[in-house]
């Protein structure tokens, strides 16, 4: 491992700490608790604190939009979000080190039966407020309309809605636990997840970022840190 310039660590830590906001409402990819995290973003920060020769300060968050909000607020310096057209005006975004799947959830005996289906008018689809799966859907849905809450799937239960967003994992985990729930197969969409700092970073730091990102998903690093953190290996992303 090579420690990059001091004039790196500067721009992108100007406090003399890295600080990394990081999403344990994501569970993917992060877990735990603020107090003790764990999970392929906490090891991405601490290793890019690393070669900064920074110390990490991770400030956690229940929510993507939680997070996003700190980077916009200047609380934070580094950012593990999805790439979305929302946020690129005010993040500068790695290519993504994660590819995950946004899916539906229904009722069992809903007649919805494909992801094209649940476009139609008169759905309404729960999802969690400021997600990547919200932008995405509010961007893109033409006749279905979302309902916003601060988990998607509990807002499609608690008011009886005819779908709920969320990602492949926890929304598999959801129905096998709620056997009244069944998923549409197939994907909504793909959710790229990348590393991020603010627009204003020089060139060089973003660059800094995004060579190192593809240095970690080629050399194993990334898919190490899923399997330790009980995530499928596969879900690393291509070479960008």
């Amino acid at each position: 491992m090579t420690t990059a310039p001091k004039s790196l660590a500067a721009d992108l830590a100007p406090t003399g700490t890295l600080r990394a906001s990081i999403n344990l409402g994501n569970p993917v990819l992060a877990q735990g608790t603020p107090e003790a995290p764990g999970g392929v973003t906490v090891d991405l920060a601490r290793e890019i604190g690393a070669r900064l020769g920074l110390p990490v300060e991770l400030l956690c968050f229940d929510a993507a939009r939680k997070s996003f909000e700190a980077m916009a607020d200047g609380r934070a310096d580094l950012c593990f979000l999805a790439v979305d057209p929302a946020r690129e005006a005010e993040v500068a975004f790695t290519a993504p080190y994660v590819v995950i799947e946004g899916v539906y959830a229904v009722p069992r005996d809903s007649a919805l039966g494909t992801v094209a289906e649940v476009d139609a008018p008169g759905v309404r689809i729960g999802v969690k407020k400021g997600s990547a799966y919200d932008l995405f859907l509010s961007r893109n849905l033409v006749h279905a309309t979302v309902v916003r809450g601060d988990e998607g799937v509990d807002t499609f239960r608690s008011e009886a809605l005819e779908a709920g967003a969320g990602i492949r994992q926890p929304m598999t985990a959801y129905a096998a636990a709620h056997p009244d729930v069944r998923l549409i197969e197939g994907r909504f969409m793909e959710i790229r997840q990348a590393v991020g700092t603010t627009v204003g970073r020089r060139p060089e730091t973003v660059a800094f970022l995004r060579d190192t990102v593809e240095e970690l998903k080629a050399n194993g690093f990334v898919a190490e840190s899923l399997r330790r953190s009980g995530q499928e290996a596969g879900l690393l992303a291509p070479p960008a």
